[in-house]
């Protein structure tokens, strides 16, 4: 499957090359490359994650709601590309298993599966993740702040997928969860050290919205 991940790489660097949501050709090869280096570390198939971290948000549910149920477009890539139909299936359930749903997550079922979900999820928090958060928010006409809506702690996932809210309201209802849900050991150990980081911006924010410096 070496060349069927060259492959995956130029054909996703097409499907998401005018994304302006966070949810670009560079966030994929952040996860692909995030996932490549857990799934070394826990011994997990390295060519089913690389396939499922690169294929991992074309048929995304904000993204692609039409193919998102039978994950249309990585069905026909991997079948363009003759990856066996027992490949094929167990990449399409890490697909559909990682995406954060609110109180509706799941965890994987493969270790193959848990790599990629952490991966995605490292990409949500930290540096990269807030800016990736305020990106989403713009492109969705979200607000920065209002201190007027609260965060929903506990949403279940048709509210989380269709809920309107704040970009701050963001961080509290998924961004500072994430850590608490990753599945191995070097995932949470770098989860730490990003949620640290998202947590002092907040603080920062705070303190320039009050007036306070």
């Amino acid at each position: 499957m070496e060349n069927t991940v060259e492959k995956a790489l130029e054909y996703v660097k097409k499907v998401f090359e005018n994304d302006y949501s966070g949810h670009d050709f560079f966030h994929i090869l952040r996860v692909y490359k995030m996932a490549t280096n857990i799934a070394i570390k826990e011994k997990a198939d390295l060519k089913i994650v690389q396939l499922a971290a690169l294929l991992h948000d074309v048929d995304d549910i904000k993204l692609s709601p039409e193919t998102h149920t039978n994950k249309d477009k990585a069905r026909n890539f991997l079948t363009i590309n003759n990856v066996s139909e027992t490949n094929i299936e167990t990449i399409c359930q890490i697909i559909d298993e990682i995406s954060y749903r609110g109180n509706d997550s799941v965890v994987p079922k493969t270790l193959e599966g848990k790599c990629v979900q952490d991966a995605d999820r490292l990409d949500a928090i930290g540096a990269i993740g807030i800016a990736r958060a305020f990106a989403y928010g713009g492109n969705h006409n979200r607000v920065i702040y209002d201190p007027d809506i609260t965060p929903n702690l506990n949403m279940g996932s048709e509210e989380y997928i269709k809920g309107k809210s704040t970009t701050i309201n963001h961080f509290y209802e998924k961004l500072f969860k994430l850590k608490d849900l990753m599945n191995t050991d070097i995932a949470k150990i770098i989860a730490q050290q990003r949620e640290n980081y998202m947590k002092d911006y907040i603080n920062e924010f705070m303190n320039e919205w009050d007036g306070i410096r």
